[in-house]
């Protein structure tokens, strides 16, 4: 459900050699990190906390397209020539982030191959989960769409048999993830709740159980779907 990576590496311990280059930055619920239009001159690793990346058409309406957790990226994309910021960067609680400049960022790509083979893994693992979101949102209901959303914000993987408590996130934030109404989210909230898989007051708890919703009847397109769609 999140974006995980098989190499067991620490990156924080490659960003101490960067010096003033680098900045230890903390933000506190709903603090702005970085703003679409903002010039891209930095890429973002987070220690600590979760970091919700929104965007704003030219409409005027609003979308977000990504939760990330500690130990992810964010404004990545100035590495491969983006000359702004695609998207407002929010601190969903407390966060703690390295910012690294970008000259030095690409720069220890070049001089730490194991630094290097990571981050690789890491953006290979962000392009499959971006396919995912696409098929989820192409092919799933909007309670599955739900229910796919809160494990991702609680970190869960498929084998994850405990709880997690996660920062409460407003209901129209949540219908802004997924894709829907907020009168649909109150709707599957509750009946989550009636059902066991998720707890909520004061602070959200998600339960294991919650990965049954999504587990059953996963999106598989058929050869005909795709013969259709040729």
């Amino acid at each position: 459900m999140t974006v995980g990576v098989s190499i067991k590496f620490d990156p924080s311990a490659v960003f101490l050699k960067c010096g003033s280059a680098r900045n230890i930055l903390k933000y506190v619920r709903n603090e702005r990190i970085f703003a679409q239009g903002d010039a891209a001159d930095s890429v973002n690793f987070i220690r600590k906390g979760q970091v919700k990346l929104a965007v704003v058409s030219s409409q005027g309406k609003d979308a977000v397209v990504a939760v990330l957790n500690a130990g992810e990226f964010c404004g990545e994309g100035c590495l491969a020539g983006q000359p702004v910021r695609m998207a407002t960067a929010v601190a969903m609680g407390d966060c703690e982030l390295i910012r690294v400049e970008k000259a030095t960022f690409a720069r220890l790509l070049e001089a730490e191959p194991a630094f290097s083979e990571f981050f690789v893994s890491y953006l290979l693992a962000r392009t499959i989960r971006v396919e995912e979101d696409l098929i989820d949102q192409l092919f799933n209901s909007s309670e599955k769409r739900l229910a796919r959303t809160l494990l991702m914000l609680a970190n869960f993987g498929i084998d994850s048999d405990s709880s997690a408590v996660v920062a409460k996130v407003s209901q129209e934030t949540l219908a802004e993830m997924v894709g829907t109404t907020r009168s649909r989210v109150s709707f599957f909230m509750n009946k989550f709740r009636r059902l066991g898989f998720i707890s909520y007051g004061d602070t959200l708890e998600i339960h294991p159980s919650l990965v049954s919703v999504i587990l059953y009847d996963r999106p598989s397109p058929s050869s005909d779907a795709l013969s259709a769609g040729a």
